[in-house]
């Protein structure tokens, strides 16, 4: 059991604390957020924190951090905050929920927020820092890399690789033996059957590329 230190006080800190609370062998000590964001001194009725003193108070020997933020930003900010963390000298857990399906937990990396619903099939490894809303299907034989966003009932087919900052629209759906490249966002309900570009936006069924290039700031 590790004591652990959520970033955010946003709905999905909310939601990770519930989560580790009701489904986890994890305690939660406290939530921190940067010192400009902090108008009150506790959140759950937990200790709330400034990240910028919070291995002073929770030292990194003794707790580990759990950060669970959106997409924003194509994960850039979730990933600004992974790095920052790390560069305090913490540890993270990952959450993956009892009800979700996967054989073997240790293709899962770290940080990572897997909820209720989740199938991730034999051969099929996990980086660090992805999230998986509910409801997702993962394929065998793929690869899904670091800083990656699933919302709910996206279908990953087989043999897939899935580049870093990727995000995947709810119920769109991704042919077996693709390559999505690094910074593609898949529209919602869409269907992509090739391999995609870096930083670009797919939409439709067959998904076609919207012109132009992501500006992952906009997201």
């Amino acid at each position: 059991m590790a004591k652990v230190i959520i970033f955010g006080v946003l709905d999905t800190a909310e939601l990770a604390h519930y989560y580790l609370e009701n489904d986890s062998e994890h305690e939660v000590v406290a939530f921190s957020v940067n010192r400009e964001y902090i108008n009150e001194e506790s959140f759950r009725g937990l200790p709330l924190v400034a990240f910028e003193d919070v291995e002073t108070i929770f030292p990194p020997s003794e707790y580990s951090f759990f950060a669970p933020m959106t997409g924003r930003n194509m994960n850039r900010n979730r990933e600004a905050v992974y790095n920052q963390v790390k560069a305090k000298g913490y540890q993270f857990i990952s959450y993956i929920s009892s009800y979700a399906t996967i054989l073997d937990r240790k293709v899962i990396g770290e940080n990572c927020f897997i909820l209720e619903d989740n199938t991730i099939q034999p051969f099929t490894t996990v980086g660090n820092n992805v999230v998986m809303w509910s409801g997702n299907h993962i394929g065998h034989h793929g690869k899904i890399k670091d800083h990656v966003f699933f919302t709910s009932h996206v279908v990953m087919s087989g043999h897939c690789v899935i580049e870093s900052y990727s995000f995947f629209g709810v119920n769109s759906t991704i042919r077996d033996y693709m390559t999505i490249a690094q910074g593609t966002l898949v529209g919602m309900a869409s269907a992509i059957t090739k391999d995609t570009e870096e930083w670009g936006i797919y939409v439709g069924n067959p998904a076609k590329k919207v012109p132009g290039k992501l500006s992952y700031e906009a997201y």
